[in-house]
């Protein structure tokens, strides 16, 4: 008998309904306008998938989290949620470039700025002595 929890348990499972949900709400606004773009398809589709990925990986650091209420795990889950918001900028900055900047400050440049913070916040994560 199926139960919506063997949904969580089998992570093939999850990861493919993660990747069909990011690809189903992102093919209409920014897949499909780009598809014969050349390599330009390619650039958005390496961010689809960090996008995915990262989705993935807050999924799973969210269950542990459940399980465990570790510190380490929770800065783990807002370093992949940050890397989630870093994967949007940059794809929104790669599908309409020089449409979105805040000022002075381009879109790519937040991307960064918010990549190297997940990546400080995974670190301290890792590093953490609970």
């Amino acid at each position: 008998m199926f139960r919506p929890s063997q949904i969580l348990e089998r992570k093939s499972t999850l990861f493919s309904i993660v990747v069909a949900g990011v690809v189903g709400i992102l093919a209409a606004p920014v897949i499909l306008p780009h598809i014969f773009h050349g390599f330009h398809i390619a650039h958005i589709l390496l961010h689809v998938g960090g996008i995915t990925l990262a989705t993935f990986l807050t999924i799973l650091s969210v269950m542990a989290y459940v399980r465990l209420h570790s510190k380490r795990l929770l800065i783990t889950i807002f370093a992949f949620s940050t890397f989630i918001v870093a994967e949007i900028v940059t794809l929104l900055d790669a599908t309409w470039p020089n449409v979105y900047n805040l000022g002075d400050l381009a879109l790519l440049e937040v991307g960064h700025l918010l990549m190297i913070m997940s990546l400080g916040l995974l670190a301290m994560g890792v590093f953490r002595n609970d």
